[in-house]
């Protein structure tokens, strides 16, 4: 439980330092003089729209850290039985690490006003999220047919809930995603998708960071982990 609110407080401290880089508190109509005499007062570069992907995506975090913390005080039970992995989600991960690989190829063809290069991004990236949901179908379908359901072991319902949660996710994302495929394939500047684009790469970079989190929990990495951390905290 120690080492969660350490996960918790770092999320905490690391969006608390984002937002402070915003200067959301700055007050420049109080300064007296020019512009140039209060060069750290102007407004932020960061898009608005930026601001609040990220602090939604500190909530998503915060989120998963608590399904996260759930989980490892739901497991010292004695009817946890943790279920074999499915080998599908190695690859699963592979597809989400393209997407988000592909996302950030589009920024940078979008950036270079390189139209080509960003429908293919784009392309690639939707395609290979829609496999990494699909991926994910199958692995539920592989645990299923092996006899793990949801009712019977709390170790596959957790299974179940959080890659669920993180699949509904991706979904939100990929309509956003899809409207900017829309746009790039009918013809619109890449100037003009530039913002889009950047939202989307972030989203998707915090979707792999979570993934990859979830995905050392559900393998059974983390929890040496946590044993080392209550050790230290001991």
């Amino acid at each position: 439980m120690s080492a969660i609110l350490i996960f918790l407080a770092l999320i905490t401290g690391i969006a608390g330092w984002w937002l402070a880089r915003q200067r959301l508190m700055s007050k420049p109509w109080l300064e007296a003089g020019t512009v140039n005499a209060f060069p750290q007062t102007e407004a932020p570069l960061t898009h608005p729209a930026k601001i609040g992907l990220g602090v939604f995506l500190a909530v998503v975090g915060t989120l998963f850290a608590l399904f996260i913390s759930a989980y490892f005080m739901r497991m010292v039970y004695d009817d946890w039985q943790a279920p074999p992995m499915p080998r599908l989600l190695w690859l699963n991960t592979g597809m989400l690490v393209l997407a988000s690989v592909s996302l950030q190829c589009a920024v940078v063809a979008a950036h270079k006003d390189q139209l080509d290069n960003l429908k293919l991004a784009l392309l690639a990236g939707a395609l290979t999220s829609v496999a990494f949901l699909g991926g994910q179908l199958l692995a539920w379908r592989d645990l299923a047919a092996e006899g793990y359901f949801a009712a019977e072991n709390p170790a596959v319902s957790f299974f179940y809930l959080i890659t669920a949660m993180h699949g509904l996710h991706v979904i939100g994302g990929l309509v956003v995603l899809g409207r900017t495929n829309v746009r790039v394939w009918l013809g619109e500047k890449s100037s003009k998708l530039v913002l889009s684009t950047e939202l989307c790469a972030m989203y998707w970079h915090v979707l792999l960071i979570v993934w990859l989190v979830l995905f050392a929990v559900l393998m059974g990495w983390a929890a040496g982990f946590i044993d080392v951390c209550r050790r230290l905290l001991s």
